[in-house]
Order: structure tokens, then C-alpha cells, then sequence
């Protein structure tokens, strides 16, 4: 059984809770049966910080803005089961536009 624990904290005032709840969608979704808890927590002052067993991994004002859902679960998976395929997100982009 799982005892990992994910929190992420948005910011009310920006009306971020949808973003943060697509966000909790996304991980538990994706890392179904390894995450045995997710807390959404509201904060104030543009916070939207993303915390794995208490370790914040993401903090948008740090970072510049929001992650990538691709790599915020590489930086999960990383820190839960680093031997684990996350099939698409691994991939490298094919996007050649920019060739």
C-alpha cells in the first residue's frame, strides 16, 4: 500500500483552482496506486507550489510560471518509481517547427 503524499497549493486569488485541480487529475491519474493521498490547499500571493512527501518539487514563482505536465510527472515519477515508463511524456518532442 502506498504512503506517498502529494499537496499542491494555488493561489485563491487567481482563480487557480481549476489549474490545480486538472494538476491532481493529471498525477493521480498517472500514478495510480503509488500516491495515497492528494491535498489541494488554498494560499493567497500567486503561490502554486506542488509538494511530494512534504519536499516541494515545483514552486511557480521560483520556476517562472507553471510545469509542464510532462515534467511534473518526470519529477515525480523520479522521486517515486524512476524505473517506470511514462510512455509519451519520455518521448522527446517531435515538433520540428522549430528546425
Amino acid at each position: 500500500m502506498s504512503t506517498h503524499r502529494m499537496e499542491i497549493e494555488y493561489c485563491t486569488g487567481c482563480r487557480w483552482m481549476l489549474r490545480a485541480t486538472w494538476t491532481a487529475q493529471e498525477l493521480l491519474t498517472t500514478f495510480d496506486g503509488d500516491i495515497a493521498e492528494l491535498t489541494l490547499r488554498p494560499g493567497t500571493g500567486g503561490v502554486f507550489d506542488v509538494y511530494l512527501n512534504g519536499e516541494r518539487i515545483w514552486c511557480r514563482s521560483e520556476q517562472g510560471g507553471f510545469p509542464e505536465m510532462k515534467h511534473l510527472k518526470q519529477l515525480v515519477r523520479d522521486r517515486l518509481a524512476p524505473e517506470r515508463d511514462l510512455g509519451h511524456s519520455d518521448r522527446p518532442s517531435t515538433d520540428t517547427s522549430q528546425s
